[in-house]
């Protein structure tokens, strides 16, 4: 799918010259040998803008990046499933208030964690039970086991549940333990980042009587033409996946990471909705664009532009953001001034995070530093693929932001 502009960057206000200031700025990430490889891709009022690669997709294999190379997308999924999910409340499913344990009865019951250790956790019931809408804002109290900041999460790694889950878990399987064991907080009190998208991914499964896969690559992927958007590569497709680095922890040049990048070449037996699909910049462009023409694109609606506005504003309780309610070990980008909608951060106030955006701008990113963003004020997108994990290691995307916005002169 053709990726490259088809206009002057000046027709749709940006002035080219300092567009080019991203791929200057960026190669030098390359050269000093901190990234492998990377593609950006500039849009605004739906016109391509700006799209450029550099480096390489496999630095072992000397094969650059092109502009069809298949990226991990891990969090990217989020808002995919997130949207899914929207899809079956517009048709009446369910309501955003009602309780999760209705068609997942494992989570009828929680408990939540009040002291104690990993060896012996002391919990309460939870007072709350977790609503379809917690789900969708992580503020159900569930947790991640990488994050390494909690009790909780260490009896998510207790259980087998560390960046990956154990091997031949599906995704009811997976479901299953999250609801033996105990929340974070109260669910509604506070966010945390989780495994709640993927319990959300089976959620759509047992609503929908489909697999998440089956679900998404009827209802979104195949319809918005997204056919790179993927669970696993092989033949053809797995020559054009970038290979997975980490940095050096002495260096910081990045170091290829095959014990986790190999995993892309199976197929999962657990069905990530938080974090399982690889996809290309031309498909997940399609994606924004549908998102920034409120649920469109090409004849093809699956939301409507209500729902699309109603998802990307702030939902965090009492309207507070991200830098209040957070649990920590969260770290991507400045929380402050950010809340969180159904499926999207969400800007409410740009200074404190001191990066130009535009209020209501939403956006979300990949552990392995792939980000993108919306901003339906300035009818802009912007997004940036490499293949660093963790995410935290540079600041990629407040530069990327300072780089796009102050190349708009119009």
């Amino acid at each position: 799918m053709n990726i490259a502009p088809r206009i002057e960057a000046k027709q749709v206000g940006f002035d080219p010259t300092r567009l080019a200031r991203i791929d200057e700025h960026f190669a030098r990430y390359v050269d000093a040998g901190r990234l492998a490889g990377w593609q950006a891709v500039v849009t605004r009022r739906g016109e391509i803008a700006h799209s450029s690669t550099y480096g390489l997709r496999d630095r072992e294999a000397g094969t650059p990046v092109q502009p069809d190379t298949l990226w991990r997308i891990y969090s990217m999924t989020k808002p995919i499933t997130s949207v899914a999910a929207m899809m079956l409340w517009e048709e009446g499913h369910f309501e955003l208030t009602d309780e999760i344990g209705r068609w997942l009865p494992e989570f009828a019951e929680m408990r939540v964690y009040a002291k104690g250790s990993t060896l012996k956790p002391y919990t309460v019931p939870a007072i709350e039970p977790i609503r379809i809408w917690h789900l969708l804002t992580h503020t159900a109290g569930l947790t991640y086991g990488f994050m390494q900041t909690s009790v909780v999460d260490g009896l998510y790694r207790a259980a087998g549940y560390d960046l990956y889950p154990p091997a031949e878990v599906d995704l009811a399987e997976a479901c299953r333990v999250f609801g033996e064991l105990p929340l974070l907080f109260q669910p509604g009190t506070a966010w945390g980042y989780s495994v709640a998208t993927d319990v959300l991914g089976r959620l759509i499964e047992v609503v929908s009587g489909q697999r998440l896969d089956t679900f998404l690559t009827e209802r979104i992927l195949r319809p918005l033409g997204m056919a790179d958007t993927c669970w696993h590569v092989e033949g053809a497709d797995a020559e054009r996946l970038a290979a997975l680095y980490v940095p050096d922890p002495t260096s910081g040049r990045a170091v290829r990471h095959d014990a986790l990048g190999a995993l892309a070449y199976e197929k999962p037996a657990l069905l990530s909705g938080g974090g399982g699909l690889i996809s290309s910049a031309a498909d997940y462009h399609r994606f924004t664009q549908l998102l920034l023409r409120g649920g469109e694109l090409d004849g093809t609606r699956l939301l409507g532009p209500r729902t699309v506005r109603f998802m990307t504003r702030n939902h965090l309780p009492a309207d507070r953001d991200l830098g209040t309610l957070s649990t920590g070990g969260f770290a991507e980008t400045n929380l402050d001034g950010i809340g969180f909608g159904l499926g999207f951060a969400v800007v409410d106030d740009p200074v404190p995070s001191r990066v130009p955006s535009s209020v209501g701008e939403y956006y979300w990113g990949g552990v392995a530093s792939t980000a993108f963003w919306v901003d339906p004020v300035e009818e802009i997108t912007a997004m940036f693929f490499t293949q660093l994990m963790p995410s935290s290691t540079w600041p990629i995307r407040p530069q990327l932001r300072q780089l796009v916005y102050s190349a708009l002169v119009d």
